[in-house]
C-alpha cells in the first residue's frame, strides 16, 4: 500500500499518527482517574420514546447488520482475509453482526410481546417474570439477554486486527 508522506520529512501518516497515538495511555489514564473519583449517576440505560424510538433503534441495527455483511464481502472479494490482521477485523464483523441479531430479538422480546415484567432489584440483580407463555421462550430471552458474550468477542477480535494491521504498516518493506 502507498501511503501519503510528509514532503518535508519524508515520515508516512501511519507512522505520524503512531508517534501521536503514544499520548493516548496517559490521557486514558487521566479520563479513568477522572471518572473514579468523580462518581455520579451513569444513566446507561436509554429508554426509547414509544414506539417511534424504538423502530428507529432497530432500523440502526438491521443497518449495521447490512453495513458489516457488505465489509466482509468486500474483505472476501479483495482476498484481504489473507492476512490475519484484516482475518480478525472479519471475525470481528461477525460476532458483531451476531450480536446486532441478538439484539433486535431482544428488542423485540422486550417491547413487543409484553411477555416478560422485569424487576430492577438494584444493583446486579435483576428478575424476570413470566406473564404468559412458554418457559422455552423465557429461556430463549434470558440467553438473548447475555448479548456481550457476542459483543465483546468481536470488540477484541476488532482491536486485534487493527493492532496487527497497525503493526504491519510500522514494519519497513
Amino acid at each position: 500500500m502507498v501511503w501519503m508522506q510528509n514532503e518535508k520529512t519524508g515520515i508516512s501518516l501511519m507512522k505520524q499518527l503512531a508517534r501521536k497515538a503514544s499520548r493516548w495511555p496517559a490521557i486514558g489514564a487521566a479520563v479513568l482517574g477522572y471518572v473514579l473519583c468523580g462518581t455520579q449517576a451513569a444513566m446507561a440505560t436509554q429508554a426509547h420514546g414509544a414506539p417511534e424510538g424504538l423502530y428507529v433503534h432497530q432500523m440502526a441495527h438491521i443497518l449495521f447488520i447490512f453495513s458489516l455483511g457488505v465489509l466482509v464481502y468486500w474483505l472476501r472479494e479483495h482476498s484481504l482475509t489473507r492476512e490475519s490482521g484484516w482475518r480478525y477485523v472479519q471475525y470481528a464483523a461477525f460476532f458483531l453482526m451476531l450480536w446486532n441479531m441478538d439484539a433486535v430479538l431482544t428488542h423485540y422480546l422486550d417491547s413487543h410481546l409484553g411477555l416478560f415484567a422485569t424487576i430492577d432489584e438494584g444493583g446486579w440483580h435483576a428478575r424476570i417474570h413470566l406473564t404468559h407463555g412458554t418457559g422455552k421462550l423465557l429461556l430463549l430471552y434470558y440467553f438473548a439477554k447475555l448479548d456481550h458474550l457476542l459483543c465483546v468477542p468481536g470488540i477484541v477480535f476488532l482491536y486485534a486486527g487493527l493492532r496487527r494491521l497497525l503493526q504491519q504498516v510500522e514494519r519497513p518493506s
